[in-house]
């Protein structure tokens, strides 16, 4: 077994005779070198190993790949996908059974982030209670939408390099939670950026619509993209759907409006990742939306200067 290998070295030389030239030592001390550098070689990750992050990797087809015991589907080339949810544990494990039958252990460290936690007091009783009509009817909306997250495709679309679905000004982040009289309300799953209702949403990457309801009690208009492997896209809030559920859409392609439906305080998207349950934040595997709104600026200068 590969993740054997290095705990039977040391015994190993103990066992080999030292020669004035090039000992046999020598010979395994470089043999194993090199066996490690290429097994390092074998696979490769994108993203950033912290809570609430989309990572890709890529390994040799024909690879068995596994995170902490949960076997994970592997494109016909090698590609796979998984995430870290927005309190993940820190310590974690990947298995790797390459084709040649070695097995690789890889320890993951993963960075804890820190969120923007809000304690609010003085709410009534009447709005802290849920009112049992409505919750009936978010639980149906539950459904549907896990039903739509739970989706398997074998799309590759989630290999893309994704783009923001609508440029803007940030109004609210992944992981952010308030702290209703002392009750813990439910942690914030998106990132939020404001615009005006009726601002056309494009698909982040290609994919097929998984979901296109137009009111849901608190997400309002809701639409999801299936990319592929697990890989999914929720947009909540939204004032109009331009697609139904089993089409295709590419990439940059108008899907729907920017609204205020459901209970929304006002205008804007609230864009969601999904890794089938998992929800992570779409904010690591987009450019920053800092650096998108100065190349649009550029670009505009560019044109008045034309």
């Amino acid at each position: 077994m590969l993740n054997a290998l290095p705990n039977a070295l040391p015994k190993l030389l103990k066992t080999l005779p030292n020669t004035p030239s090039l000992s046999c030592k020598a010979v395994v001390l470089s043999f194993f070198a090199l066996f490690s550098l290429s097994i390092q070689a074998q696979v490769s990750f994108e993203g950033q190993f912290q809570q609430g992050a989309l990572i890709r990797g890529k390994a040799p087809a024909g690879t068995q790949v596994s995170l902490n015991g949960e076997a994970l589907k592997v494109t016909p080339d090698g590609h796979f996908v998984f995430g870290f949810d927005r309190d993940a544990q820190l310590s974690q494990e990947l298995r790797l059974v390459y084709p040649d039958g070695l097995t690789e252990v890889k320890p993951l460290s993963v960075t804890q982030r820190e969120y923007n936690i809000q304690s609010v007091k003085g709410i009534s009783n009447k709005i802290m209670k849920p009112d049992p009509v409505a919750q009936e009817r978010a639980a149906k909306d539950t459904a549907q939408v896990k039903a739509a997250r739970g989706t398997f495709s074998e799309q590759t679309a989630f290999l893309q390099s994704f783009i923001w679905p609508l440029t803007g000004r940030i109004s609210g982040v992944y992981g952010s939670q308030r702290i209703y009289n002392d009750v813990p309300g439910n942690p914030h799953f998106g990132v939020d950026v404001a615009a005006k209702t009726g601002t056309v949403v494009v698909a982040p990457a290609d994919g097929v619509i998984s979901l296109s309801v137009p009111d849901m009690f608190y997400s309002g208009g809701t639409m999801i993209i299936d990319h592929g492997y697990g890989v999914s896209s929720s947009f909540l809030h939204l004032s109009k759907l331009y697609v139904n559920a089993g089409e295709t859409v590419k990439q940059g392609q108008a899907v729907a409006e920017v609204g205020a439906t459901g209970r929304a305080n006002g205008p804007h998207l609230d864009w969601r990742l999904n890794w089938f349950q998992m929800r992570l934040d779409p904010t690591t595997i987009v450019p920053s939306m800092a650096t998108v709104l100065a190349a649009e600026k550029a670009q505009k200068a560019q044109k008045v200067a034309k």
